[in-house]
């Protein structure tokens, strides 16, 4: 079997700091530190993101989104290992089914991108995946339960795994008759858009399963041509498009921003959708922007965004039903 061009490109990513820094023309001195917290999640950024990276700034927002710093090593209260309580959660064969009506599935522990701020990066993947056994497991979750009607493809990135897998699953959720939606939450079309190919094209949008797919970007500078491109391919063939983006210190937390943001997203055919206020992941603490300064936000942001383009304000609590949302009005949880 020939390798995609996408799969090349996953290959090649840059995968160790020294790298990342001479691609980069950054200072060496960044160098041991990023190197001791490689060492406790591992860097991963593919060239169609790094060159959207501005050269020699240390500051650059989608750098700080990829790059180790000492800060992922400091024990912070509140922040643990399990932030959104996907643990308590698992099911057999990989599933997640913490809310009624929909059941996500661990498709992968892999990504085209290690995100610094990432929920899951202490997740036990080799325990909890539902590829495992070729989704026999998640399926007969899927099937025995008829409440379920949209299923989650999740990970990791659902995304790297390649078509003939994927296409095997989405026929197999289309056997089951009481789903009605698939949806893959993925960050491919953003950080390696060659990933939206015609064989991914075919198996999305090729089961009477209705397609939607929940994008993650959290700065405009990361919806390049090639992003557009591939998400023009998504909606050209008639998939829903959302965005969930994260609320991080020194990436997005300015009303400029995230007002750019959603004027790209909506301009590209995507609904602004989700800002989630950080999960409290151990490592991600110096990403964490507060809840009276998110509110801020939020405010200034409504006062030039038309309320349709306006994302709800929310945090994923463990053993809460749904994602609670943030009343930024009074900053309290409604």
């Amino acid at each position: 079997m020939s390798t995609a061009p996408w799969q090349r490109e996953w290959q090649n990513a840059i995968r160790h700091p020294a790298s990342l820094l001479k691609r980069l023309g950054l200072d060496a001195s960044l160098l041991e530190p990023a190197t001791r917290a490689d060492r406790l999640f591992e860097l991963r950024v593919p060239e169609a993101y790094l060159q959207r990276i501005e050269p020699g700034n240390r500051h650059d927002p989608l750098l700080r989104q990829v790059l180790p710093v000492d800060a992922e090593s400091a024990d912070s209260a509140g922040f643990g290992d399990d932030p959104v309580g996907d643990h308590a959660s698992l099911a057999n064969g990989g599933v997640i089914h913490k809310y009624r009506g929909r059941a996500l599935l661990i498709a992968t522990g892999a990504c085209a991108i290690n995100c610094r701020y990432c929920f899951r990066r202490h997740f036990p993947y080799a325990d909890a995946n539902a590829s495992s056994g070729q989704w026999a497991g998640a399926i007969d979750y899927l099937r025995a339960d008829p409440s379920i009607s949209e299923a989650i493809l999740s990970g990791g990135d659902p995304l790297s795994l390649n078509d003939r897998r994927l296409s095997a699953l989405s026929e197999a959720l289309a056997s089951i008759p009481h789903l009605r939606r698939l949806r893959v939450h993925s960050r491919m079309p953003v950080v390696l858009p060659s990933r939206i190919d015609g064989t991914l094209l075919e198996w999305l949008t090729g089961t009477r399963l209705t397609p939607v797919m929940v994008i993650h970007a959290n700065h405009p500078n990361e919806l390049d041509g090639r992003v557009a491109d591939a998400l023009q391919r998504l909606t050209a063939r008639g998939v829903r498009l959302y965005n969930q983006a994260v609320l991080l210190r020194g990436v997005n937390d300015d009303a400029a921003t995230l007002e750019a943001l959603g004027e790209r997203l909506f301009e590209l055919g995507v609904q602004p959708y989700y800002l989630h206020l950080l999960d409290r992941v151990r490592g991600a603490a110096h990403f964490e922007v507060d809840d009276a300064t998110a509110a801020a936000l939020m405010r200034a942001l409504a006062a030039v965004t038309p309320g349709y383009m306006l994302p709800r304000l929310v945090r994923e609590v463990a053993g809460e039903p749904w994602k609670v949302p943030i009343d930024w009005t009074r900053h309290a949880p409604m």
